[in-house]
């Protein structure tokens, strides 16, 4: 049993860590947000925040991250489909973008919060 589980865990790591990359590869703008998180982490341990602080920095750099990764996700699968003009393609595509945009802002809102205080 334990076993099932572990080479299923490797799998799902294996077949994550080739869709990073091949996001890594393939877009720019996920590229730069990975730049621009360690920054953002860099700074985070770097001032004198707290850990809880620190921890809110890091978890919605992530989460900036993942909403790119899904984006890439939505985006090729919508050109894997048709490369077509279409409104409900450029719909899910826009709103694919819009979900990394508010990410993003949180992840801002969030570092204003703390140094203001």
């Amino acid at each position: 049993m334990a076993m099932v589980f572990l080479t299923r865990l490797k799998a799902r790591c294996i077949w994550s860590w080739s869709g990073v990359l091949a996001t890594w590869r393939s877009e720019y703008s996920f590229r730069s947000w990975v730049w621009v998180n360690l920054g953002s982490a860099l700074l985070a341990f770097a001032l004198p925040l707290t850990a809880a602080e620190r921890a809110l920095i890091l978890a919605l750099g992530l989460l900036v991250l993942a909403a790119e990764l899904l984006n890439t996700a939505i985006e090729d699968a919508v050109d894997y489909i048709s490369t077509d003009d279409h409104p409900l393609a450029k719909r899910a595509k826009d709103a694919g973008s819009a979900g990394v945009a508010v990410a993003g802002i949180a992840a801002g809102v969030a570092w204003v919060v703390i140094l203001i205080g």
